[in-house]
């Protein structure tokens, strides 16, 4: 792929019967786009992992989008906190967005795609909590990029 370029979008919406409770289990896949400053939008890319939710959702991050919303909500789950957690869904999926009630009680599974654990951005990590602590919840973000000391990576 050329510099500058966006890689296709590949990704699709798909529910699916349920099996039991009566409840239907959506799956839901987030596009790979790239970030566009310029465009006031931001994406997804490289290793795809999931989040399930609750056995009723299935929602696919990158790895490493994935391993810093699991540092945040987990820190919140451990204080018992609930929260609303949204994000923009990708056009593919009709371009809106989504937004989860995350309770202690609700069952969460990080499910990552690659072997290796991506690097922490902790500057990252601060904006994501300082979201998820206010009244309006926690919004995926871009990622930061690296500024000074303040925004280095550190291995996980």
């Amino acid at each position: 792929m050329e510099a500058g370029t966006l890689p296709e979008r590949r990704h699709i919406a798909d529910r699916t019967p349920s099996r039991g409770r009566g409840r239907r289990p959506a799956r839901l896949t987030l596009g790979a786009m790239t970030r566009r400053p310029e465009a006031g939008t931001w994406s997804f890319g490289g290793v795809v992992g999931k989040l399930n939710y609750d056995s009723t959702l299935s929602v696919d991050f990158d790895d490493r989008i994935l391993a810093h919303l699991q540092l945040v909500i987990g820190a919140k789950l451990r204080r018992g906190e609930s929260f609303y957690f949204s994000w923009r869904d990708d056009p593919a999926v009709g371009d809106g967005r989504s937004t989860l009630w995350i309770h202690p009680t609700i069952p969460l599974y990080f499910k990552y795609a690659g072997g290796r654990p991506p690097s922490i951005n902790r500057v990252w990590i601060d904006l994501l909590m300082s979201s998820a602590n206010s009244p309006s919840g926690l919004h995926l973000m871009p990622e930061p990029e690296d500024a000074g000391t303040g925004g280095e990576r550190e291995p996980s």
